[in-house]
């Protein structure tokens, strides 16, 4: 143990060298904050149970269809009512639908992200109602009452915490709803942010095997494992296909040819999807920047260490033992350790607060990020373990029974002996194949993004492009016929603002996050007749949209108001889907499709290019794009889509003055119509890219560190030897040197030891770059051309950082050199 004496004098040691205790505190701060800070964002976001009680126990439901090549489909009512009434491992379940609603009667109409639950999603997750009460089973009931549960938030933005809003009534889509209760504040529905809680209200008397449209999540009873509830639900499956009749015109045979199967999982896995994977990469990233920091610092004590020669050599001359020695060197490495570590808290701290204020969307569980026991813990011995790993390497050197001859040694007067030099190099050689590793790293996420952008993702000029979205409920218009004709005034007194040129209605916009997928089939083709033809991307859309957002036709045309206003069996489809099933653009002109066997065909007037909704590093979705208003679809007399996205072109896209026309032409056509969801193309897009963007921040930043680090191990030790190397320096130049051979020489030692850096760095990234396959977009995790780069790229900033000291070199006045010993 060290003694609070021997404490003391290291203390006063560290004082009496400022420089190096600053650069060395430092350069430990920075490397021990960066793995804090992402420590404790894989801690709130992955390794933290979700914060609700038996969280182990809660399962996201899923079921997977490989008849119809799905690995994961969402749950349906049929399977909601077929899980409660047969279950024996849950001990309950609950479905649920997130959705955007509009609020009126209450000052200016809003849209409100909100939340549709059976009874039991609430109570599941442990809430406990501030005011009022939960749903009960009874509200789950079609023919009862509406209601409605506020979440906090909204009760204090809305209502200013009014403590008497329970019984109050509240208009929802058109329809007036009893608020029941209010949530408490630090209640979290998973990880979205809900303003509204309403009951799904599942009518079982209209139920059909089907409309997997909604999620679910479930409690396993105690000591029931995920493979045991697996099982159940497998066995419950086929139950359902008798229970409950099939989707109109879909034969029962289709249904079970799908082969519907259990996909449970955990319900944390629902809620942080595959971020984990990004931040495990990260923690890999800023560890090696860790260990580049404990080499620099190696380095620096190693120097140090040289320096205090004389005295250990006194020490061990007057009894000292090889372990006090090593004792007291260790100490003072641990110390700094401890102190970089507090720093790097310090720091950590700061990134975090700037992080979670920032709040960006690729991080889920932002709320769960603190500093807290675990991080806390997991600074402390990365601390020490950094500590006790740079200074083992003076302990190996300067503990040892050589200690004695640097008494009889006039050090002064001799080069660097080479076992010294070779520890330095060492330590440098592995600065720079770290350095490496993470500068490749980052080049390969920088051709990602770059691969990413040159990607067609089925809109032009995205930050021209304004959207919004609108709804008409049926409340407020109840006549199909009336709805189109509003939704098309809308769009022509928006078309007529000045700086607009295009304006179009869809029900989603590019990469949106909208998903609604169906089966296609197509006049020309014979499909089994139990069997179900692949699904394909469903949207609605208005005349215009595709010239809004800059998608071009490649054959046919786009459909006219004529066509929406008569319901006219006509629709359009992507080009993958018009290769996909006829070989070309052209040939699908004409063909006739539709939805299921009893529909009508409606015939392809047209094919546009394709989109990356599913985000530009997925295949372009196969689409079929129909008319806002369909008759005679999925058994619906009349299919009117309320709901609509308006796109607007406009090279005054963004600016409020905009938007505030656009608000006063649609509310010139109806005032009671909200507005949400105001942004450009280019933010969804941003968005889109929000995961590969940030990667490549935080690679890059963690890439920057590891050269810099590395570049100043290479000057220190350039540097170092030339001060070591005077009296040689003077005595070839006194001899006859020429200048730049002695530059060459110093130059020729720095690039040795980049050569051999570059050479184990490239052979670790071969191996270690692999791990982020999953990240990268058509690029290979060895692509030639990063590694080609960046291996000049750092060669050439080695020979700079061995240049300057070399320099030096130059510099040296043999006599003084000469007298000097």
């Amino acid at each position: 143990m060290t003694s609070t004496s021997e404490l003391r004098q290291i203390t006063r040691r560290l004082a009496r060298s400022p420089m190096f205790a600053a650069i060395t505190l430092i350069t430990l701060a920075v490397g021990i904050g960066a793995n804090t800070a992402i420590f404790s964002v894989i801690s709130g976001i992955v390794l933290k149970p979700l914060p609700y009680p038996d969280a182990d126990r809660l399962v996201g439901v899923w079921e997977t269809a490989p008849g119809l090549n799905l690995k994961e489909i969402n749950c349906s009512p049929a399977t909601y009512f077929t899980f409660r009434d047969e279950g024996r491992t849950f001990e309950d379940s609950a479905a649920y639908q997130p959705e955007s609603d509009s609020v009126t009667g209450i000052g200016q109409p809003e849209q409100v992200p909100a939340m549709l639950v059976t009874h039991a999603a609430l109570p599941l997750l442990g809430a406990r109602p501030t005011l009022g009460r939960l749903f009960t089973a009874q509200d789950d009931l079609p023919s009862s009452p509406k209601t409605v549960i506020l979440s906090y938030g909204y009760w204090q933005r809305r209502f200013g915490g009014a403590p008497n809003i329970v019984g109050r009534r509240l208009v929802v889509v058109g329809e007036g709803r009893d608020i029941v209760g209010v949530l408490p504040q630090d209640f979290r529905f998973l990880d979205y942010k809900a303003a509204l809680f309403m009951p799904l209200q599942f009518d079982r008397n209209k139920t059909f095997i089907g409309n997997f449209s909604f999620r679910s999540f479930a409690k396993l009873k105690p000591g029931v494992t995920l493979a045991q509830a697996n099982a159940d639900v497998a066995r419950m499956l086929p139950l359902m296909l008798h229970k409950f009749p099939p989707a109109p015109g879909i034969p029962l045979k289709m249904f079970e040819d799908a082969h519907i199967g259990p996909n449970l999982r955990p319900l944390k896995q629902d809620v942080i999807g595959d971020i984990g994977k990004v931040l495990w990469v990260l923690m890999g990233a800023v560890a090696l920047v860790l260990l580049i920091a404990c080499a620099n610092v190696a380095n620096l004590l190693l120097v140090r260490a040289d320096g205090r020669q004389q005295e250990l050599a006194i020490r061990a001359a007057l009894g000292a033992d090889r372990r006090q020695i090593a004792r007291d060197l260790l100490a003072e490495s641990v110390l700094l350790g401890a102190v970089g570590g507090l720093l790097g808290l310090g720091l950590a701290y700061a990134g975090l607060r700037l992080l979670v204020k920032l709040g960006p969307a690729t991080l889920p569980r932002l709320a769960e990020i603190s500093i807290d026991t675990p991080v806390l813990l997991f600074t402390i011995a990365i601390s020490l373990g950094a500590g006790l790993l740079f200074g083992l390497v003076p302990v190996l050197k300067y503990s040892g029974f050589g200690l004695g001859t640097s008494l009889r040694e006039g050090g002064r007067s001799l080069s660097e002996s080479r076992d010294r030099k070779r520890a330095r190099s060492t330590l440098v050689v592995a600065q720079v194949g770290l350095a490496m590793v993470l500068l490749i790293s980052s080049g390969l996420m920088i051709r990602t993004l770059e691969a990413m952008r040159h990607v067609q993702p089925g809109f032009t000029d995205p930050a021209q492009i304004l959207t919004l979205h609108v709804e008409i409920t049926s409340a407020q218009v109840p006549k199909p016929e009336q709805v189109l004709r509003m939704f098309n005034d809308m769009v022509d007194k928006t078309a007529a603002i000045p700086g607009v040129t295009t304006v179009g209605l869809t029900t989603s916009i590019t990469m949106d996050g909208y998903d609604s997928n169906d089966p296609v089939f197509a006049s020309d083709k014979v499909y089994s007749e139990n069997k179900i033809p692949p699904l394909r991307r469903y949207k609605f859309i208005s005349p215009g949209w595709f010239k809004a957002m800059g998608n071009p036709l490649m054959a046919g045309r786009d459909l006219t108001w004529t066509d929406v206003h008569d319901m006219r069996p006509v629709v359009l489809v992507s080009q993958s889907l018009a290769r996909e099933l006829w070989g070309s653009p052209a040939a699908a002109l004409h063909k006739q499709i539709h939805e299921n066997p009893k529909a009508p065909w409606r015939e392809i007037i047209g094919v546009v290019g394709d989109e990356r909704d599913d985000g530009v590093d997925h295949p372009a979705t196969k689409a079929v794009y129909w008319p806002l208003c369909n008759k005679n679809f999925w058994g619906d007399a009349i299919n009117l889509r309320r709901y609509l996205a308006f796109a607007i072109r406009s090279s005054r896209a963004g600016s409020s003055g905009l938007l505030d026309q656009v608000r006063q032409a649609i509310w010139s056509v109806d005032p009671d119509v909200p507005i949400a969801d105001v942004r450009t193309v280019q933010e969804i897009y941003d968005k889109s890219m929000a995961r590969t963007s940030f990667t490549l921040v935080m690679v890059a930043i963690a890439a920057s560190i590891a050269l810099l680090l590395g570049l100043v191990g290479i000057y220190g030790v350039i540097s170092y030897s030339v001060s070591q190397r005077r009296r040689e320096i003077g005595i070839r130049i006194a001899l006859g040197a020429q200048r730049t051979a002695v530059r060459r020489m110093f130059v020729q030692d720095g690039l040795i030891l980049t050569g051999i850096g570059l050479v184990c760095g490239v052979a670790a990234s071969v191996v270690l770059t692999r791990m982020m396959g999953a990240l990268l977009f058509e690029v290979s995790p060895i692509d030639p051309l990063t590694y080609s780069v960046v291996s000049a790229t750092l060669a050439a900033a080695a020979i700079l950082a061995a240049y300057v000291p070399a320099v030096r070199a130059t510099l040296v006045d043999p006599s003084e050199a000469l007298r000097s010993e």
